[in-house]
């Protein structure tokens, strides 16, 4: 699956997008921003607290509780302010 980081979590992660394969047990949105949390320190850095960072599936904003199914693209979004 790929995975695409905007803004500031492009930054602490040093990297825009990679592909990772989690394992068959990350099922949600939020469950996969805790295992690419343990992935390295960057990670953990970039996702130390997950609260406001908006998810996309395939797209599609998504909640933390959305399921991933078989979804080929998930983006982060940290938070945002505009008018």
């Amino acid at each position: 699956m790929k995975i695409l980081y905007f803004a500031w979590l492009r930054e602490k992660i040093g990297a825009a997008e990679e592909t990772v394969s989690p394992p068959a047990g990350i099922a949600t949105l939020g469950e996969l921003m805790g295992w690419l949390a343990q992935l390295s320190p960057r990670h953990a850095a970039a996702f130390a607290e997950t609260r406001g960072i908006r998810g996309a599936i395939d797209q599609e904003f998504a909640r933390s509780d959305s399921p991933l199914g078989d979804a080929a693209e998930i983006a982060f979004f940290p938070p945002f302010t505009g008018g």
